[in-house]
């Protein structure tokens, strides 16, 4: 057994140089001191205590550090799956209750499994069933919903954590005569701060800037006693270990859940572990073995209190960014957070929960996708309906839904499209040997009325078959009585399974009767296979299957001239013999 298969860790370890070092070390400084407000305030959005978020910003990236193939993603809680986590465990349990930790521990475990047993079996080719659209319609609702959800800590209106825009709006609207200027005016300062310092430099953290700014505020004003809400004790120390605890019904429950998660969260981070492996050549990122590691930074992390965690954009970024060569730069995060929950979580107590709120404004304002509409918009509007159906009703109604219908709708759409794909009737480009579509190049093209040339982009199925039967026949009739051959270009044609066997046999015993023939060009291996053993090839007889359009043409050509010959030749015997 390979070990190195199982432990990449195995891979560079061994092999590590004193050059990447520097760089580690940068990289794993930065985004360790990142991801202690982030942790603090993603876990908020998931409506878990603070201390959680920091668990999961430490455990699950230290084992994502042995299993995983990507040496620059950095793994632990994102913004997108604590907004997940909070509006499915809601279903369960109140939030804030022991029992809602007990459940949102216990979804890290399952959600660990589902992924571990995907990249195991190889199933890491699932996540393609949600199509861009529905990534882009689904991540703009969860980060409206993350941001209006953020109104109550922005601004200090008594706002109830929904998952329904509409609920939302309703009530930041009935109460907006409540708003406590005072932290509003932290939450706007912070938001501007992170906006702005971000453009003069991205080496320090901004998210950092505003949490010191904030803690410094509020010590040095006393604002907590003036309204200012601030996010007071953060338990200290290391998180023990403890197995999660669960019911049969439980699991049941927390099932859908965890199997939405599994898959956004991969999809998350395989997006960003391949954006950035793109910048270098010296590794390559393996999807299953991608599932199995976030897989097992899940399950080992629900052992130490940790929630659902993933690869995160933003911190990956800026991993990359300072210079981090190898995982060594996530242990050194999570050693910076491990210090912290030793040590620094009193620090914490005067921090501004509008301060957290701000941080989490900008960060999911950066989920708002504006860009993949503007294209749809020009190119595929079946796909932006889908986009805004999926928006809407996750927004609306619910995650799970939004998700659930956005792969339901894109199905149904790809199924649609299969059974009607592009048919074309092709002509000559003049004095070459070149065959292309009529209707592109209307008028520019040589057509013979003896001979229609028919090109089918799809492969032939039962979902198809009468689609592809009454355009032939259509074109057929348009033809006229002068018509003597059939080409079928089958350069498009990718498969044909017994349904359209028993459509090619209907139509070529249909037109041989009335004295057209068929013949077949360009079919690929396993195509002509399937036309050998059907026998089909025998029924149109092995000399109407050609390599190439222009072989066919000119072999009916030939066989016209000789024909016209034999025609002239055979009148001239009768002549003579009178």
């Amino acid at each position: 057994m390979n070990l190195k298969h199982i432990f990449p860790i195995l891979e560079w370890l061994p092999n590590y140089k004193k050059d990447w070092l520097r760089g580690d070390i940068s990289a794993g400084l930065t985004v360790g001191v990142m991801l202690i407000p982030q942790g603090i305030a993603y876990a908020m959005i998931a409506g878990l205590p603070p201390i959680y978020g920091l668990y999961t910003a430490m455990i699950p990236q230290i084992v994502y550090a042995i299993f995983g193939t990507s040496r620059q993603l950095s793994v632990g809680p994102v913004a997108m799956d604590s907004l997940i986590v909070a509006s499915g465990v809601a279903t369960l349990a109140k939030i804030g209750t022991d029992h809602f930790i007990e459940f949102a521990i216990l979804l890290a475990f399952i959600m660990g499994v589902l992924q571990v047993l995907f990249g195991v079996f190889k199933l890491g080719f699932l996540v393609n069933f949600l199509s861009r659209p529905v990534i882009s319609g689904f991540t703009s609702a969860a980060a409206l919903i993350i941001g209006l959800n953020q109104l109550k800590n922005l601004s200090g209106i008594n706002i109830q954590r929904n998952n329904k825009i509409q609920n939302l709006l309703f009530d930041a609207y009935e109460h907006i005569n409540e708003i406590e200027w005072k932290t509003l005016i932290i939450g706007v300062i912070s938001i501007l701060i992170l906006v702005f310092f971000k453009r003069l430099t991205k080496k320090i953290p901004a998210a950092l800037v505003v949490v010191v700014l904030g803690i410094v505020s509020v010590l040095v004003f006393d604002l907590n006693k003036i309204g200012v809400e601030i996010v007071g004790d953060i338990p200290k120390g290391l998180p023990g270990f403890k197995i999660p605890e669960f019911e049969i019904k439980t699991l049941v429950d927390l099932f859908p859940i965890a199997l939405t998660l599994a898959f956004i969260a991969f999809l998350e981070a395989i997006s960003v572990a391949k954006a950035i492996e793109t910048k270098h050549t010296d590794y390559k990122v393996l999807p299953n073995k991608e599932l199995i590691a976030i897989g097992m930074g899940n399950i080992v992390g629900s052992f130490f209190q940790t929630y659902p965690a993933t690869g995160g954009l933003s911190r990956t970024a800026v991993n990359d960014q300072i210079g981090a060569k190898t995982p060594m730069a996530a242990i050194i995060s999570g050693l910076i957070v491990g210090l912290t929950l030793l040590f620094l979580t009193p620090v914490f107590y005067y921090l501004p929960k509008a301060v957290l709120a701000a941080i989490i404004i900008v960060a999911v304002f950066g989920l708002l996708d504006f860009k993949v509409p503007k294209q749809l918009l020009r190119y595929s509007k079946s796909e932006l309906v889908i986009l805004n159906i999926t928006l809407l009703i996750t927004a609306t109604i619910g995650i799970k839904e939004g998700i659930f219908t956005g792969i339901v709708l894109s199905v149904a759409m790809l199924i649609y499209q299969s059974t009607k794909p592009h048919i074309a009737i092709l002509g000559k480009v003049p004095d070459t040997h070149f065959y292309r579509n009529v209707k592109r190049f209307e008028g520019l093209l040589q057509v013979k009325d003896e001979i229609l040339i028919v090109r089918f982009d799809a492969q032939l199925y039962f979902a198809n078959i009468s689609f592809f039967k009454d355009k032939l026949e259509e074109f057929v009739i348009n033809k006229g009585g002068r018509l003597k051959l059939i080409i079928i270009d089958g350069e498009s044609i990718n498969s044909i399974d017994s349904s359209g066997i028993y459509m090619l046999n209907e139509i070529i015993s249909k037109y041989k009767s009335v004295g057209i023939d068929i013949a077949f060009t360009g079919m690929k291996g396993p195509v002509r296979d399937v036309l050998e053993k059907s026998g089909i090839m025998k029924k149109i007889s092995y000399e109407n299957c050609f390599m190439s359009i222009q072989e066919a043409v000119d072999s009916f050509e030939y066989n016209l001239t000789n024909k016209e010959i034999e025609r002239k030749y055979f009148e001239y015997i009768k002549q003579t013999n009178k």
